[in-house]
């Protein structure tokens, strides 16, 4: 039978408090292991659904946790170790329900899409605080119409005041007066951090130096923003908190001939939601990657026929599987011998026996790097969809894979005056308003379609199963609400607009074409005075 992988927040939180109280009442070193994995998946959990305040209460449990995990005699622990880390669960488990939203009734900026169970039942607060000196009030302003824009309730006060909102909050937002940070003001975070230890607490102007950003992080801060583009970042940083995932689970494929081995390090990674696959015969290695496609291998240095050096030197041989992490675990404990391995391809050693906690994280954390090695080959830095080249390649992709009889609308979009905008107030308010305009588009556009940055300010997008008419509708909308969305900056805010031209298949039959009818009718629309969504003519 296939054990149950708790997946949402109550399941979570079940399973930490049963394998704590299993633990209180027998003592027993591996279910003190068994919660440590708990805190660490939990840890996880919340950094996926970016509730860093959250994280930080269970990565500080999880360290008292780990301190103690390394000497199997010193279990059971003693009455006063297990009451300080009960005082610190606690206090996790108050600041989770604390966090819980009321209702299911908050708006979000993202597109209505499928999500899995555990990212559908937490419901995030959007209360922000905006904590200002009076100096500041312009900006504050701006930065505060910005965020109302997205549907975030934004409460203002003073560095003196005292907040009236009881409900949970998303983030706090510190405005001070002058880069150098006053003590009263250090205070103020810290009684805050102290009331709210769940929320974001973002602080904007810090100075660009070590001393300082470390006095705000020990008061509670947990990001700087400095001076220099500040407003461009702030709405970028709270989206990344609200945003959800949509993360394909990690593929993890364990090569070992012990059959205990296996078990204990299948049960220690679906822990934290990854999928993996076994083979104990290495002979077998390239069929199964060929099917698999997996973001790392777990990989044993002795097994039958060959050893796992020997298969690494193979695979680093094949183009498809060059850059695939590749980690060994084993009860090898000669340096050299871990030297050679590693010189010969691998990238990381783990002896055995394995703390499962750390055979967790050094996984998680070699699978995040490689993939992200790979999105970027694909994505736009600054907006985060996909780039030029990977964009055509989806749209030749959606074009071939196009039911019969069925439409396909492209739209290409241009930024109105881009230039002047760049030269008025500067390169990162002119980013941030390509962010804002790439924020909309995924807002308002579904989870099927295409969107990229298709180059400087322009946009590409494609909707399948769109009439040409139907496309104009929808982007004429979106083109509305952009005109109203405010682009906050060091005087106040401004306020953008786009042009779009839209084509269609199969009254235009290749990608090539199809985005050369739409460029057409983008052209059209500016000379027809900008700020206008036009169809493109067929001939």
């Amino acid at each position: 039978m296939t054990k149950h992988i708790p997946n949402t927040i109550e399941e979570r939180l079940y399973v930490l408090r049963t394998r704590w109280e299993r633990y209180v009442a027998k003592g027993q070193f591996n279910q003190f292991i068994e919660f440590a994995v708990a805190v660490n998946s939990l840890a996880e959990y919340f950094n996926r659904l970016h509730l860093s305040g959250l994280v930080r209460l269970c990565e500080g449990l999880e360290i008292a946790v780990l301190a103690k995990l390394g000497d199997q005699a010193s279990h059971p622990m003693a009455q006063q170790d297990i009451l300080a880390l009960q005082r610190q669960l606690d206090t996790l488990l108050s600041s989770v329900e604390h966090s819980r939203a009321p209702s299911m009734e908050q708006r979000t900026t993202e597109p209505r899409r499928d999500t899995t169970t555990a990212e559908a039942d937490w419901i995030k607060p959007r209360t922000i605080w905006l904590v200002y000196a009076p100096e500041k009030r312009e900006i504050a302003n701006a930065i505060s119409s910005q965020l109302r824009f997205f549907g975030f309730d934004i409460h203002e006060l003073s560095w003196g005041a005292e907040p009236v909102s009881e409900d949970a909050v998303l983030a706090v937002l510190f405005i001070p007066a002058s880069e150098n940070t006053r003590p009263e003001e250090l205070a103020r975070i810290e009684a805050i951090r102290a009331g709210s230890p769940s929320s974001q607490l973002i602080y904007l102007g810090a100075q660009l130096a070590i001393d300082p950003i470390v006095t705000l992080m020990r008061a509670g801060v947990d990001v700087t923003i400095p001076d220099e583009g500040q407003c461009a970042n702030v709405l970028n940083c709270i989206l990344d908190l609200v945003k959800v995932n949509e993360q394909e689970k990690y593929r993890v494929l364990i090569v070992e001939d012990s059959r205990v081995a296996v078990a204990l390090i299948q049960r220690t990674l679906a822990q934290h939601g990854m999928d993996t696959r076994a083979i104990s015969d290495p002979g077998n290695l390239l069929e199964v990657l060929e099917n698999y496609h997996p973001d790392l291998i777990l990989m044993d240095m002795y097994m039958p026929r060959f050893n796992g050096v020997e298969a690494t030197r193979v695979l680093r041989q094949m183009s498809a599987y060059s850059a695939v992490p590749i980690v060994y675990l084993s009860g090898e404990s000669d340096v050299g011998m871990q030297v050679e391995a590693l010189r010969l391809g691998g990238d990381q050693f783990i002896i055995k026996p394995f703390n499962p906690v750390l055979l967790a994280a050094i996984i998680k954390t070699k699978i995040e790097r490689f993939r992200e090695t790979q999105r970027s080959s694909r994505l736009d830095g600054l907006t985060g969809l996909l780039n030029h080249s990977a964009a055509k390649s989806r749209l030749n992709t959606m074009i071939s894979q196009l039911p019969e009889q069925n439409m396909l609308t492209v739209a290409m979009i241009d930024i109105d005056h881009f230039k002047a905008v760049n030269d008025t107030y500067g390169h990162p308010v002119g980013d941030q308003v390509i962010r804002g305009l790439a924020w909309l588009l995924k807002g308002r556009l579904r989870s099927v379609d295409l969107i990229g940055r298709y180059g400087g300010e322009e946009f590409l997008i494609a909707l399948p199963g769109i009439s040409p008419e139907q496309a104009t509708s929808v982007i004429d909308r979106i083109r509305g609400d952009f005109c109203t969305l405010p682009h906050s900056h060091s005087s106040g805010a401004l306020y953008s607009s786009f042009s779009a031209g839209v084509a269609a298949f199969p009254m235009v039959e290749t990608a090539a074409a199809l985005t050369e009818a739409a460029d057409g009718a983008l052209l059209q629309a500016k000379r027809l005075g900008r700020n206008r969504v036009e169809q493109a003519a067929y001939s």
